[in-house]
Order: C-alpha cells, then sequence, then structure tokens
C-alpha cells in the first residue's frame, strides 16, 4: 500500500474512533439526564425521599472514587477523610460561624480542596502503599478533629444543626451535587485530559515521554475526586442535621464507595451508577424481607459479584460483547 493510501487508511479509522466515541458520548449522557430526571421528581411523585437521596448520595461517591481509581489507577482507603472533612467544614460554618447554608456548603468543597493539596504528597506512592497511608491519614484527621475543642467541633459527641432542618432543599442540593459529579466525568472521559490520565494509569514513565505533565495531570483528577465528596458530606450533613466523628470517618463510606464503583465497573463512565443502584437497591429490599440477616445476605451478593463478574456488571458486559463498545462507555 502507498504512504498516501496508508494515510488516508489511518485517517479512516482515526475518524471511525472520534465517531464512536462522540455515540458513546451522546448515549452516556441520555443515560445521566434519564437518572437525573427521574431523581428529581422523586419528591413530587412519591413524597419519600430517603432512600433516592441515600441512592444520590452513593452515586456522587462512587462516580467521583471512580476518577481517581478508574482514570489514574490510585485507589485511595482513605477517602472518606474528603466526606467527613466537608460534613464537619459545613457544620462549623453553619453553626459556630453563622454562615447561610449556601456559604457553608460551598466551604464543605474549598475544605476537601485544600485537604486534597495537604496530602498531595502521598500521590509519590503507589499502589498498596498509596492506600494504607490514606488510610493511616484518614485516622489521624478524624481524631484530630475529634479531639479540638467542643465548642468548636462538638468533640467526641460531634455536632447537631437543629435548625437548619430542610429536607426537600437538602435532596436538590444532593441532586445538583450527584449532576456535577456525572457531568464531569462524562467531560472527563471525552477530554484530552480523561486521555492523558488514562495514558497515566496505564504506564506514567510512557505518558511522560509523549509529553504529559504527569505530577499536574493527576492533581487535577486527585482535587476533582476530593471536591465531590466532600460537597456530598456537606449536604448529608444539612439533611440528618447529626455530624458525628464516628460516621463522619466511618471506614465503610469508603468500603462502600469502593464495592459500589467495582460492581459497575471502574474506569466506565456509567458502571458506578448502575452499581450503586444495582447494591443499594439489593440492600435495601435484603433490609426489608431479612433485617436479621441483612449483612450476611448482602456480603454474600457481593462475594458472588466478584466471582462471577470481576470486571462489573458494565465492565463484564464489555468483555463478553465487544461490540457494545460503540454505544456504552
Amino acid at each position: 500500500m502507498s504512504a498516501a493510501g496508508t494515510i488516508t487508511a489511518d485517517e479512516a479509522s482515526e475518524r471511525h474512533d472520534r465517531q464512536g466515541e462522540r455515540l458513546r458520548g451522546r448515549i452516556a449522557a441520555g443515560f445521566f439526564l434519564a437518572v437525573i430526571c427521574a431523581l428529581a421528581i422523586v419528591p413530587v411523585a412519591t413524597g419519600n425521599t430517603s432512600f433516592a437521596f441515600y441512592l444520590m448520595l452513593w452515586i456522587t461517591l462512587a462516580s467521583a472514587l471512580n476518577i481517581v481509581v478508574g482514570f489514574t489507577g490510585y485507589l485511595p482507603f482513605g477517602y472518606v477523610v474528603f466526606y467527613g472533612v466537608g460534613a464537619y467544614a459545613a457544620g462549623i460554618c453553619y453553626k459556630v460561624l453563622g454562615w447561610p447554608i449556601p456559604l457553608a456548603l460551598a466551604a464543605s468543597g474549598a475544605a476537601g480542596i485544600c485537604l486534597a493539596l495537604l496530602l498531595a504528597p502521598t500521590l509519590r506512592l503507589k499502589g498498596v502503599y498509596f492506600g494504607i497511608v490514606s488510610l493511616a491519614l484518614a485516622t489521624i484527621v478524624r481524631l484530630v478533629i475529634a479531639n479540638l475543642p467542643s465548642e468548636v467541633t462538638g468533640g467526641s459527641m460531634g455536632l447537631i444543626l437543629s435548625s437548619s432542618n430542610n429536607p426537600t432543599h437538602s435532596y436538590y442540593a444532593m441532586l445538583i451535587v450527584m449532576s456535577a459529579t456525572l457531568l464531569c466525568v462524562l467531560w472527563l472521559a471525552q477530554s484530552a485530559l480523561g486521555k492523558a490520565l488514562k495514558a497515566i494509569r496505564d504506564d506514567d514513565g510512557a505518558a511522560a515521554c509523549i509529553g504529559v505533565d504527569v505530577p499536574r495531570t493527576r492533581m487535577i483528577a486527585w482535587l476533582l475526586a476530593a471536591l465531590f465528596p466532600a460537597l456530598a458530606g456537606g449536604v448529608e450533613a444539612w439533611h440528618t442535621n447529626i455530624i458525628d466523628p464516628e460516621y463522619a470517618f466511618h471506614v465503610l463510606i469508603t468500603a462502600k464507595s469502593i464495592v459500589y464503583a467495582m460492581a459497575g465497573g471502574f474506569g466506565t463512565i456509567i458502571g458506578p451508577v448502575v452499581g450503586a443502584a444495582a447494591l443499594l437497591g439489593i440492600d435495601h429490599l435484603i433490609w426489608q424481607k431479612f433485617p436479621l440477616i441483612n449483612l450476611l445476605l448482602l456480603g454474600l451478593v457481593i462475594i458472588a459479584l466478584m466471582l462471577f463478574l470481576p470486571r462489573g456488571i458494565v465492565g463484564t458486559v464489555l468483555k463478553r460483547r465487544p461490540q457494545l463498545r460503540r454505544y456504552i462507555a
């Protein structure tokens, strides 16, 4: 084949890839829009927002975690630290400083970003070392907050935001946070930044050789992954009116975020949404039918998922039906 023919074939292949990428992006955007619209009408349609609120919370946490795990390959076992700091930042700004709720929620996101910058040196570590160090730092932050003066953080008893309760407003605030998270993931998957992150995940040395600024690119993903759980923590604190150091920094929040994202498929756009909805729905049904053995049955479901769908629901479907890659991202 001539050089001109080779170039033409390469251009045709590249054009086909771009078309497929745009198609996957449109389908994912349509899926996200359907999820957002369905959740937006829950308060009007049912009047019971509890399940939907926590579904949005876990979709946010799982999708934000996917930014740092699925796109960069970093697994922070101490991921809960951003959620907890966001909750406390919102509570302190509202109850102690007397800020209005919107400013307090903005402060929760700012606190998450500031903490991510403070913990940024840990990104030099890799694999299990990074995970363990992040877990240790989350424990340290929890102890520091619990031992601050009680008039600031409430000490070991936490804070009660009794006059702030507004379930409907906090519900829609969580909807906004979830929507922003999904839009960010969708943008990231389609952008040059997302491609650079995936290159770093696969081989950071090779990515640096082709001109990717590895530390800067990785830092952007780290900050985005910290922003959304911090905002979610602030909104959840407003919704429940209670901030407890044991719950706000509980390792189970990290564990559930990992499990839900993994159940859908790390590295996929819609996977964490599918995984969170599936497992939270199963957990809800099991709790209603078998409350005494809820955790046992849920654990068995998770083990079955890991054994039979090791790439997650979406990841396994794409592996077994490669032709669907044109439509599912």
